[in-house]
């Protein structure tokens, strides 16, 4: 089992069917009644034991005071399998575009990503099983709930995972400060996967040297790159204007 907390990853799990949810916990009092007052007849409507109680024990279940009012029992997390988000892409009828992160360990970052790659058409997001972050509480709370509609799968290996797309006929581009190219004079309209990589040490060589091209955010200011959220974001971002002109 797994704790959600926070109302929008709550609201959009219940959204979302809430067959995985088991037990709602909604904090007494406060000032966010009608919100509540929808999350409880969605988690009665999903067959979850629907409970009240002091902030206190709400704190003690999330493990965190930052769970505003809502904190939900689910079943575990099911990653998807890499297979399943190229099967999607094809049923889209658009062409697969997936993110790929090397090693990002804040988990914020990856809830921020998986927000962005909902919100702006990649087909799923993909991270290693070793040394990396995985779909926790914090990061489903980042993600405001995308984790329930963005499918993440998790791989063994990196490497080898972007030469199985480059098989399947995904281009895999590195996005690093020092890349090869400037990002928006690549073609984002085929398959592609942009890769990224953790936030201190970025891509691993290895894992660079695999993809098919790497490509740079052109940057002004005095910084000279970004956080690797914020990256994903500017990145997929290009992919959808491209596909949509």
């Amino acid at each position: 089992m797994r704790i959600l907390y926070g109302v929008n990853p709550v609201r959009e799990l219940l959204r979302a069917g809430g067959g995985d949810l088991s037990e709602l916990w909604l904090a007494e009092g406060g000032s966010r009644a009608a919100a509540f007052a929808e999350l409880e007849r969605l988690g009665r409507g999903a067959g979850a034991k629907v409970r009240t109680a002091p902030r206190q024990k709400l704190d003690r279940l999330a493990g965190t005071d930052r769970h505003q009012g809502v904190v939900a029992v689910v079943a575990d997390f099911r990653y998807a399998a890499l297979d399943g988000l190229l099967a999607a892409a094809a049923a889209s009828g658009r062409a697969p575009l997936l993110v790929l992160l090397d090693g990002v360990e804040d988990p914020h970052n990856l809830g921020a990503v998986i927000r962005s790659a909902h919100a702006l058409g990649a087909h799923g997001v993909v991270i290693p099983k070793d040394r990396a972050v995985g779909v926790t509480p914090a990061a489903a709370k980042a993600s405001a709930g995308a984790v329930e509609r963005c499918p993440v799968a998790r791989v063994t290996n990196v490497a080898k995972t972007i030469a199985d797309l480059k098989d399947a006929g995904v281009w895999s581009i590195a996005l690093a400060a020092d890349g090869d190219r400037l990002l928006g004079e690549l073609d984002l309209r085929g398959p592609t996967a942009l890769v990224l990589g953790s936030e201190g040490e970025g891509l691993r060589p290895l894992v660079r040297k695999t993809c098919d091209l790497s490509a740079r955010i052109p940057m002004t200011g005095e910084l000279d790159s970004l956080s690797v959220s914020a990256s994903a974001a500017v990145a997929l971002y290009e992919a959808a204007r491209q596909r949509r002109a």
